[in-house]
């Protein structure tokens, strides 16, 4: 076999995706070089996240729907004392509340709440469709669509560090959690609001984001390969 025809075959690779990179920009970016076009991602991350994405090729991409369906580990920050219309950063803060009275034990035992099987309403400012529209092509000019909450699961959500008004946490959950959800209703139980300030997925099933590749390492084994195949 030619060293890039594993890639025609089917691969399953794993990406550290960059901030500002679509999940599609990772797709595209692995087309070019492995010159494959049947490539597909397992699971977005928003734009404003990092971490861990799941690049199928050539047979591989029958598995993706499997892949998607895998428990994700997420580690972050939470910025209490206003809220976004996006519930992160893409749109800016507003709503500003004093946040001094609340305490490390409000902020513990508020996660509580949160853990075991819940309803969670995604952002308007989402992927998903509703009447054949994506919510955020509504959202940005202004309209708001009524949007049912969803059954999801968040099965551990840790504090790992507090420094008011920044939390740290470590959230494991089902597919179709929105971390940008959980720091907006996090915030209004709280009763400051909160909106997501980072993001890394940091592991999907077994899929660690130890494993994963950088876009420039990738870019140079495909360059090694590309030299090998040529040699032989």
């Amino acid at each position: 076999m030619q060293p890039l025809q594993k890639f025609l075959e089917g691969q399953v690779l794993l990406f550290n995706k960059p901030l500002r990179w679509t999940s599609f920009d990772i797709v595209k970016k692995v087309r070019i070089l492995t010159k494959v076009s049947k490539v597909g991602h397992a699971g977005t991350l928003d734009p404003l996240a990092t971490g861990l994405l799941i690049i199928c090729t050539g047979k591989f991409t029958k598995k993706i729907n499997e892949y998607m369906g895998l428990p994700k580990e997420y580690t972050g920050t939470f910025t209490l004392g206003a809220t976004t219309a996006s519930y992160d950063l893409e749109q800016r803060p507003e709503n500003f509340k004093d946040y001094s009275h609340i305490t490390e034990e409000n902020i513990y035992e508020t996660t509580k709440q949160f853990i075991g099987n819940i309803l969670q309403t995604p952002p308007q400012h989402s992927a998903i469709k509703k009447n054949g529209k994506r919510l955020y092509e509504s959202a940005r000019r202004g309209i708001e669509v009524k949007v049912e909450p969803r059954p999801i699961s968040i099965h551990t959500f840790t504090i790992t560090k507090i420094e008011l008004p920044i939390v740290h946490f470590k959230v494991l959950c089902s597919t179709g959690t929105y971390i940008r959800s959980l720091a907006n209703d996090f915030g209004a139980a709280l009763g400051v609001g909160a909106y997501l300030s980072s993001l890394c997925r940091t592991a999907i099933g077994n899929f660690t984001l130890d494993n994963a590749y950088n876009i420039e390492n990738f870019e140079k084994e495909i360059t090694a390969l590309r030299r090998a195949e040529i040699s032989v």
